[in-house]
């Protein structure tokens, strides 16, 4: 029997052709494409025919840009002839399906997407996910702050999946949710480096670090995470009224681990040598009866503190200033001003000096300064008639 005497059933039967109904999904090979339509061969006495329509969601596009000879597609019947006896074929609509289902996958995995933003709307901005539409609202667009919704149209974005509907074809993104794990992550890092920094600190030791905030009482130095404080006494051996006279921010400095309590987050830090004690270095410099020139850098009330060099200071009861009755040093002196002072007693090993400004001046009105002539100013200027016609 030629096949010109077969029924349609008997042709069937013959080459063993695939049963196929319209919404099925089948495997083809393209044999070939022109600029409107992709042929393939589904393995039916009909060749199928994808309309390029049916081919991508662009429609602009052209089919040789998707698909060349020889390639094996998964297509949907439409319908069994397509009024030019070929079987009416979708790639789309498949594509459509493998889509929702990667979709509703990473939904439940929580699986990221890069998704193309397309346009702002009222709420929030539409993007697109392999043809699939998809809503982002603004609320959602970062976890960075606020953002300009316009700067993200035309590009491409990493979402989490927040909201997930295939009845409803509908699927809402985040951006923020990312962010936000970004930062919670970036946060962990950061304690879990800040654990291991506590862990290797140890008292006496010396720490690179960074200056990063000035108070009234001291410098913060971070040593890589974390904060310590630099009081001013820790500084420098000389004293300072404001930690600007020896630091800046963001001057990189060495300091050394004087103690610290990893609980209360507390670390006390020195600039200043801590095994450099200018007072250990003395040896015997000042002797009692000595009568030298230093510097008033501090007022207590019961006296002041005179710097006889960088680190070494002696305090200067306030009995020991003059004869007369003060209330207070600063009536009689001034912070910053040289003067001549007499060591009444001396304990290098507990850093402790007694002064005397009233023994350093002699007796004589005609001898000794009490203050420098070239600081402008003498004892004379600075008590007045209180001392009556005493000179210096």
């Amino acid at each position: 029997m030629t096949t010109e005497n077969m029924s349609m059933d008997e042709m069937m039967k013959a080459y063993d052709f695939n049963k196929i109904y319209n919404g099925q999904i089948v495997k083809g090979k393209v044999i070939d494409i022109t600029d409107k339509e992709v042929f393939v061969n589904i393995n039916y006495f009909a060749d199928g025919v994808i309309s390029k329509e049916e081919l991508s969601n662009d429609i602009d596009i052209n089919p040789a840009d998707i698909l060349k000879v020889d390639d094996e597609i998964d297509v949907m019947i439409i319908s069994k002839d397509n009024g030019e006896g070929n079987v009416a074929l979708s790639k789309k609509r498949v594509d459509s399906i493998r889509v929702w289902d990667s979709i509703k996958k990473a939904y439940k995995e929580k699986k990221h997407l890069i998704i193309k933003i397309k346009e702002e709307v009222k709420g929030g901005l539409i993007a697109f996910y392999k043809g699939i539409r998809i809503f982002m609202p603004a609320s959602q667009a970062s976890g960075m702050g606020k953002i300009d919704l316009k700067t993200l149209i035309d590009k491409d974005v990493e979402v989490e999946i927040i909201e997930f509907d295939k009845e409803k074809k509908k699927v809402v993104v985040s951006r923020r949710v990312i962010d936000e794990k970004i930062k919670e992550e970036k946060r962990r890092a950061i304690e879990e480096e800040k654990k291991k920094l506590w862990a290797s600190l140890r008292k006496g030791e010396k720490r690179n670090g960074k200056v990063v905030r000035l108070v009234k009482f001291g410098a913060f130095v971070d040593i890589g995470g974390i904060e310590g404080l630099v009081h001013n006494n820790d500084l420098s051996w000389k004293r300072i009224v404001d930690p600007s006279e020896v630091v800046s921010v963001g001057d990189k400095v060495e300091v050394f681990v004087q103690d610290f309590d990893e609980i209360k987050g507390r670390l006390s830090l020195a600039l200043k040598e801590v095994d450099n004690n200018p007072w250990d270095n003395l040896n015997g410099k000042y002797k009692i009866n000595d009568i030298i020139q230093g510097k008033v850098v501090k007022f207590m009330n019961f006296g002041a503190f005179v710097e006889l060099e960088p680190g070494v200071e002696g305090l200067v009861h306030i009995s020991e200033i003059t004869d007369e009755n003060i209330a207070k040093a600063s009536d009689v002196l001034k912070i910053g001003e040289t003067i001549k002072v007499k060591v009444l007693d001396i304990d290098e090993k507990n850093h402790k000096m007694s002064l005397s400004i009233k023994d350093a001046v002699e007796k004589s009105k005609d001898y000794l300064k009490y203050v420098d002539e070239e600081e402008g100013a003498t004892l004379g200027d600075i008590l007045k008639d209180k001392l009556g016609d005493l000179k210096l």
